[in-house]
């Protein structure tokens, strides 16, 4: 979900997975990667952790691996990788090819199912399902991200969700009072639109405008209150033909009254600044945004995200530790760590430094997580957002659909297409995307 450091995270979700992909690389590995390697000759077993971190997330990690460390004299933890999320993938994939990949590697859930298809990777069902902590006590969104056809082939590393930020030093100036939990996208649009004010270059809200999945996942929620999915249950075509043409008049409206700022680059941080500098009235972001919005000193405020049935639905974007096979001692000690990292009192620590929500419902009842939320204005509408958030599919057509969905939000942002006509556009480039067997 980006989370984790300002650009490594939500400039993140945002390319929804490189096309890359490994399903050809399994016949051409068996036994690559150096089976003992990292084995000294007194059984210490070093593994390394390609992270994807800039420097929040990363101090976090580097501490929780020197406590981990203490406590585990057998195994060595290297931090690596040598690049931000964003490139994982294409990292991985060649690593794969290559034959020289990690131990673990932090891959965004939406590019799990390219990864998973490579007999490299470890199967985990066994490890989160005896767990110390109960599956079924983790959020469900944790749970979907890491499982693949019934499978678990990573473990939960991030969580978050969506909601609306809100300004209220503009809201008092347009004398609108702050939106409450059930409002609909028609009173955040008419909310927008007065919220605007152009001769002091003021917008209502924003979106990202380049066509990565940071401009796409806003859509979903609205696509999954209307009744649609990303795909249909024959696998073969799109589930939103009809509700996506609906959820993309929100954002056509938007644009038509020009009350949305419409980022021209990759990573969202244009929008996130003119938000931060108070000419933007409502920002739909997540809970790794909220660090920079405390220290921009803005005062804000935190609303679920509108609907259009009155119920609650968001989306989570959350991100893997996922194992690699290099050899049996390297395993277990991979095994080892993601399991001590998952646990309450480490995912607690990673959330609050790393922007993430807390995985499991165990973690949340803890008294520093309890301490972080009440401290943090927000926080808990991002927590309770995870009782009816879903993810994106697990699929691996799932970046090509994605690529199809964001060219049709920028066609319609900038008044390109109507609605209908990017929606039957996004439909015909992704349903041919499905038609591929894999």
């Amino acid at each position: 979900m980006d989370a984790v450091p300002r650009l490594s995270r939500r400039g993140l979700l945002r390319l929804g997975g490189g096309l890359a992909t490994v399903a050809a690389t399994g016949a051409a590995l068996s036994g690559c990667g150096g089976a003992q390697d990292g084995v000294a000759a007194d059984g210490t077993v070093t593994i390394e952790i390609w992270h994807g971190q800039t420097d929040i997330g990363k101090k976090a990690l580097t501490d929780l691996v020197a406590v981990f460390e203490r406590g585990h004299p057998g195994i060595r933890v290297k931090l690596g990788g040598g690049v931000l999320a964003d490139a994982m993938l294409q990292k991985v994939t060649a690593a794969l090819a290559a034959g020289t990949y990690p131990d673990i590697a932090y891959v965004f859930g939406s590019d799990l199912a390219s990864v998973a298809r490579s007999p490299q990777i470890a199967d985990l069902t066994d490890l989160v399902r005896s767990g110390p902590t109960p599956w079924s006590d983790y959020w469900a969104p944790a749970r979907a991200a890491v499982t693949v056809n019934g499978k678990v082939r990573a473990a939960p590393a991030l969580l978050d969700s969506l909601a609306v930020v809100c300004n209220r030093k503009l809201f008092r100036e347009a004398g609108l009072p702050l939106p409450k939990a059930g409002w609909s996208w028609d009173d955040f649009r008419a909310t927008a639109r007065a919220l605007t004010d152009t001769r002091r270059g003021r917008f209502g809200t924003g979106w990202p405008g380049v066509g990565d999945e940071d401009t796409v996942w806003r859509l979903w929620p609205m696509i999954w209150d209307l009744g649609g999915d990303v795909i249909a249950a024959d696998g073969k075509r799109i589930g939103f033909a009809d509700s996506g043409a609906r959820a993309l008049e929100v954002v056509a409206g938007l644009a038509h009254d020009r009350s949305v700022y419409v980022d021209p680059k990759p990573g969202t941080e244009q929008m996130y600044q003119v938000f931060l500098s108070g000419r933007m009235g409502m920002t739909l972001t997540g809970p790794w945004q909220l660090p920079d919005i405390r220290q921009a000193k803005v005062d804000y405020h935190v609303v679920p995200l509108p609907s259009f049935s009155g119920r609650p639905v968001s989306v989570s974007g959350p991100d893997t530790w996922t194992v690699f096979d290099n050899g049996t001692a390297r395993v277990r000690a991979a095994r080892t760590f993601v399991s001590w990292l998952m646990q309450p009192q480490q995912d607690v620590r990673w959330d609050a430094a790393a922007g993430s929500l807390p995985l499991s419902r165990r973690a949340q009842a803890l008294p520093a997580w309890q301490h972080q939320s009440s401290a943090t204005e927000g926080l808990a509408v991002f927590t309770k957002a995870l009782e009816t958030a879903r993810v994106r599919p697990v699929h691996a057509a799932y970046p090509q659909v994605s690529q199809a969905l964001g060219q049709a939000v920028v066609g319609v942002l900038l008044g390109r297409r109507t609605p209908a006509q990017a929606l039957r556009d996004c439909a015909s480039d992704a349903n041919a995307a499905l038609r591929i067997p894999r």
